[in-house]
């Protein structure tokens, strides 16, 4: 039977353990698209699932000859959503980790710290652009137009939604720190 489940995840070592959890449950994870995931009845815990911020797109020929790697190494390749990818191993193989040293594990939350910076960055340059548009009009006079109020709005809207990335990216950095002051330790 085929079970459709609406979630958003922000987190996605938060969306990876509810998908294992799902799958302990007898829910095996077969499709993703924004905030929906589709599942099918399976034996429980049959799959360990793991997600992945690719460097590229999953289109990229980097990205496919990296799947492939993972394919032939028994990793099933599940759904993409832009550059993560959602990927299962059989339980039955034992332990499914994609990074096994401190130095991949870095690489990958560096990865997703870029990601969540560039966006934090988009984010903050349309906010304040839109401020400064929208005070300037309320004070030197409305010569573009009546939109001071519109850009206010769309100026606060942006600005808070820099700040949720702000807030997401902030987790990212401090793991980074710790796996680096963990790599001086073990050198």
């Amino acid at each position: 039977m085929k079970y459709i489940v609406h979630k958003a995840y922000w987190d996605y070592e938060k969306e990876e353990q509810w998908l294992n959890e799902m799958s302990a449950k007898g829910m095996a994870f077969t499709d993703y698209s924004w905030c929906r995931y589709v599942f099918t009845d399976a034996p429980n815990s049959q799959y360990i699932y793991r997600i992945e911020l690719l460097e590229n797109l999953p289109t990229h020929p980097e990205s496919i000859a990296y799947l492939r790697f993972l394919e032939e190494n028994g990793v099933e390749y599940v759904a993409s959503y832009m550059r993560w990818v959602y990927l299962r191993k059989p339980a039955s193989e034992g332990p499914f980790d994609l990074y096994t040293d401190i130095d991949s594990k870095i690489k990958h939350y560096k990865r997703i710290n870029y990601f969540w910076t560039f966006f934090m960055i988009m984010e903050f340059v349309a906010a304040f652009g839109n401020i400064a548009i929208g005070i300037t009009n309320l004070f030197i006079g409305e010569r573009l137009g009546n939109f001071s109020y519109g850009n206010l709005i769309i100026g606060s809207i942006t600005l808070a939604f820099g700040l949720l990335f702000l807030a997401l990216d902030i987790p990212i950095r401090r793991k980074i720190k710790k796996l680096r002051q963990e790599k001086a330790i073990h050198e």
